[in-house]
C-alpha cells in the first residue's frame, strides 16, 4: 500500500478539489486583485504534488499524466508568446489589441487574463513535473551521501 495513512489520504481527496477552484479563482481574477498566473498556478500545481505526497506517484499520474503535464507546459509557453507576438500587429510586442473594459469587471484587462491563464498552465505544470522527477527520479537520500564522504 503506498502513499500515507488512511486519514491523510480521505483528507487530502477532500480538499483537492477546493485547492484547485481556489488556484483557478487566484488566475482568473489576478487582474483584478493579488494574484494571478504564477501564484495561480503554484496552487494548483500544490494540489497535484498533495495527491503524490498521500497516495504516491500512481494516483497522481491518473489525474494529470506526465505526457499531459509536458503538454500543458509547451502549451502554456507557446500561448504566452502568441499572445505577445499579437501585439506586434497593432505596432509593437504585448501591444494590448484586445481592448479595454469596464472598471472592476472580469473580461475588462485585455490582454492581462489569457496571459494569467498560459502563465498558469506553465507554472503548474512545470512545478509538478520537477517535483515529480525529483521525487521518482532520486538516487540516494542526503543522509547516505553525507555517510559515504565521511572519513
Amino acid at each position: 500500500m503506498k502513499g500515507m495513512t488512511l486519514i491523510v489520504k480521505t483528507i487530502s481527496d477532500f480538499v483537492v478539489a477546493f485547492i484547485v477552484v481556489f488556484g483557478a479563482y487566484i488566475v482568473l481574477y489576478g487582474h483584478l486583485t493579488p494574484g494571478g498566473g504564477f501564484s495561480g498556478g503554484v496552487i494548483i500545481a500544490c494540489a497535484f504534488i498533495l495527491l503524490m505526497l498521500a497516495h504516491g506517484k500512481d494516483v497522481a499520474f491518473s489525474k494529470l499524466s506526465e505526457r499531459a503535464a509536458h503538454i500543458l507546459d509547451s502549451a502554456g509557453a507557446i500561448a504566452f508568446l502568441v499572445i505577445g507576438w499579437i501585439g506586434v500587429v497593432g505596432g509593437f510586442f504585448f501591444l494590448n489589441v484586445f481592448g479595454r473594459g469596464e472598471q472592476f469587471r472580469l473580461l475588462s484587462s485585455g490582454m492581462i487574463l489569457p496571459a494569467n491563464i498560459a502563465i498558469a498552465f506553465k507554472v503548474g505544470s512545470s512545478l509538478f513535473l520537477v517535483f515529480s522527477a525529483l521525487a521518482i527520479f532520486r538516487r540516494r537520500s542526503f543522509r547516505s551521501m553525507i555517510e559515504d564522504e565521511l572519513p
